[in-house]
């Protein structure tokens, strides 16, 4: 993973639009891998999906309330993807009251395939999903890399901890120290 060019996507968003009117403004608008990741520093995080307890109650959540942590070390944006479409994304931001994270829906998986990350996860019902990651990705390159372990489809268990945010900050701050 380390070196490599994130693939080159473009994710079906929703977003609100004023000019739409009505209860539900908003308008789809495409957006590409390089809309999100040329000419900056991010850290991109990928789970399981929308809702669900881990990523609702401790890795989102961490992520945001984190974020000028993540800005003083040089990290200009952090991106949450999930194999979750657009919808589903929204509602959860919403519901998440983000300020700072950025949901990216990758409805299809097609990022999350090209990533080398989707599993079967249909042992809980989920069909294909994300595994739990994590990356530093520089002009869209992938500089350090956060995988959690047991890497499978139908994995029993829900690994975290390699792709929390405290990690991925204890990485940046040992690399800075170390510059």
């Amino acid at each position: 993973m380390l070196g490599r060019k994130v693939p080159a996507v473009t994710f079906r968003t929703r977003v609100r639009d004023e000019a739409v009117g009505g209860s539900n403004p908003y308008r789809w608008q495409d957006v590409t891998s390089d809309d999100y990741f040329v000419g900056k520093r991010v850290v991109l995080f990928s789970l399981p999906g929308a809702f669900t307890p881990t990523c609702s109650t401790y890795q989102l959540p961490d992520f945001e309330k984190l974020t000028p942590e993540f800005r003083a070390l040089g990290i200009d944006a952090i991106y949450c993807i999930s194999v979750n479409d657009a919808f589903v994304m929204n509602a959860w931001g919403k519901s998440q009251g983000l300020e700072n994270v950025k949901l990216i829906p990758d409805g299809s998986g097609e990022f999350t395939r090209k990533m080398g990350m989707l599993v079967a996860k249909d042992n809980l019902g989920f069909g294909m999903r994300s595994w739990r990651y994590a990356a530093v990705i520089n002009n869209g390159v992938v500089e350090q890399w956060f995988e959690e372990e047991g890497y499978s489809d139908n994995c029993d268990s829900d690994p975290y901890g390699i792709s929390s945010p405290q990690n991925i900050l204890a990485a940046l701050k040992s690399q800075k120290l170390a510059a």
